[in-house]
């Protein structure tokens, strides 16, 4: 079977945070705060896939209000954090939205998403994902995590579905 296709029926998109958003690491400030850092090319992904009605879902164990006011920023309205079981949050959020497993993807990259990413029609990882996430996916980005590899996933789904398109609203901000 070619790829692609299972690229082309997704609706929804699950993303977890640290490792996929973010280049998972952690900088500690004198303030005791924590910083992490996101790619922009994600951020217009994001927020293009929301405008031509996909459903973009966050399913995180971290519980950070920075990154939470930037997910919101972006239009994301489905953000779960401080989830300890992401595979029953995830089946959760099918049932209760009424969809088909082979219409979700799940970026995830370590072993909390594990269980979670073995119901999606379409699990996928970053390329610096571990090595039991990377046995499970149908396919490994070539990019890292935080460096624009949820903008790869989006935009194949958007360029399958000839969702892709230069959006002028967001290009001009």
């Amino acid at each position: 079977m070619n790829i692609l296709a299972l690229f082309k029926p997704v609706t929804t998109f699950v993303f977890d945070v640290d490792g996929v958003l973010t280049d998972g690491t952690v900088q500690l400030l004198p303030n005791g705060e924590q910083s992490r850092k996101m790619s922009i090319r994600d951020g217009y992904a994001l927020q293009l896939a929301i405008k031509k009605g996909y459903r973009i879902v966050i399913i995180s164990g971290g519980k950070s209000e920075s990154v939470v006011s930037r997910l919101q920023g972006l239009g994301i309205k489905d953000i779960y954090t401080g989830i300890t079981d992401k595979q029953e949050k995830l089946q959760d959020y099918v049932f209760e939205h009424d969809l088909r497993w082979d219409e979700v993807i799940f970026m995830g990259d370590d072993i909390p998403d594990y269980r979670a990413m073995q119901l999606v029609g379409l699990p996928v990882c970053p390329a610096d994902a571990a090595p039991e996430i990377k046995s499970i996916c149908r396919y490994i980005s070539p990019i890292n995590g935080g460096m624009g590899c949820v903008r790869e996933i989006i935009e194949k789904v958007l360029k399958l579905n000839d969702h892709w398109t230069i959006d002028e609203e967001i290009a001009s901000r």
